[in-house]
């Protein structure tokens, strides 16, 4: 269907939280069954092309065309799209499993720079990190030859992963921080750590590089001023709110919002959507690849992905 400039393709499943957009066009997405979607954007057909038996996340292109997919329960997965296997890549870091494998981004050389949003919640339960605001995210390296490190602790729930067109920088999304923190990997600055962009008009999901050379960035829900005011509370109140009825929780704005940024932090892009006057429509975007003028979306919350053309 189509609203507007958004154009929106229904795949078979719930939760079509991220989308990469292979170099013929294929988009691919996960959904909260599973199941690997293959989208033929020009028929709006889908294949199942692969289930990871847990809850696939983001979603990235390795160079021989294979798809790194962070899985929320079963870690960093390897899945061919050809045949359908599945390999786990990475599943424990320093002896201890992963809570909360999110998003990543691929090097030229095929290094994968992954999240993990929390040391104490898994993806049913993000809600508790968000809120009590545990800063226990963490960005990871899985080298090529299989090691992996972690380079960055104490995020506000790490989320989207990026790489700079040269590879100069990556970026990682504090969700429950508003910002988009950088980590230069050479020139001289190589190991310092600032903003990308800092106090974001919501709270950012996944972020992407997009074929136009600028950091997309997909703002889940606007700011939250009970979530706010609630990161500075004590934590035994930060807990209780946690575990009142999920209807009395504070909750996603619906909301369609992603923005884009240069190298330098300047705003470039801001796609600030109208939702549709009939019905629930599209809402909270949680994925975003920019690709060949197209702006492609996913939603935790919708069975299907959308797209416009770039401004």
């Amino acid at each position: 269907m189509t609203d507007r400039t958004l154009t929106v393709h229904p795949v078979p499943s719930m939760g079509a939280e991220d989308v990469v957009v292979a170099p013929d066009g294929t988009v691919f997405t996960g959904t909260e069954d599973g199941v690997i979607w293959a989208l033929e954007p020009a028929t709006g057909s889908t294949r199942r092309i692969a289930d990871t038996g847990g809850r696939p996340l983001g979603l990235e292109l390795l160079p021989d065309g294979d798809l790194v997919v962070c899985d929320a329960r079963r870690g960093v997965l390897r899945v061919a799209p050809a045949s359908g296997t599945v390999e786990v890549l990475v599943d424990r870091v320093e002896g201890r499993a992963m809570q909360f494998c999110n998003n990543a981004a691929v090097a030229s050389d095929g290094t994968i720079w992954f999240s993990d949003s929390s040391l104490h919640y898994g993806v049913d339960r993000w809600k508790d990190d968000f809120v009590q605001h545990t800063r226990t995210g963490r960005l990871l390296r899985r080298d090529p030859d299989g090691a992996v490190e972690v380079v960055l602790e104490g995020l506000a729930f790490a989320n989207g992963v990026a790489l700079a067109a040269d590879e100069s920088y990556v970026a990682v999304a504090e969700c429950r921080g508003r910002t988009v923190v950088r980590l230069w990997l050479s020139g001289p600055r190589a190991g310092e750590r600032d903003h990308l962009v800092a106090d974001l008009p919501g709270y950012p999901d996944n972020i992407s590089r997009g074929s136009d050379g600028l950091i997309w960035v997909a703002v889940a829900s606007p700011v939250d001023g009970l979530v706010e005011r609630l990161g500075s509370a004590p934590m035994v109140l930060r807990k209780a709110v946690t575990r009142i009825p999920a209807a009395l929780q504070p909750k996603p704005a619906q909301t369609i919002r992603v923005q884009a940024y240069d190298d330098e932090g300047r705003l470039v892009h801001d796609l600030d959507l109208p939702r549709p006057d009939h019905g629930p429509g599209y809402h909270m975007v949680t994925g975003v690849r920019e690709h060949e003028g197209r702006v492609w979306m996913g939603s935790l919350h919708e069975p299907s992905v959308a797209v416009l053309d770039r401004p």
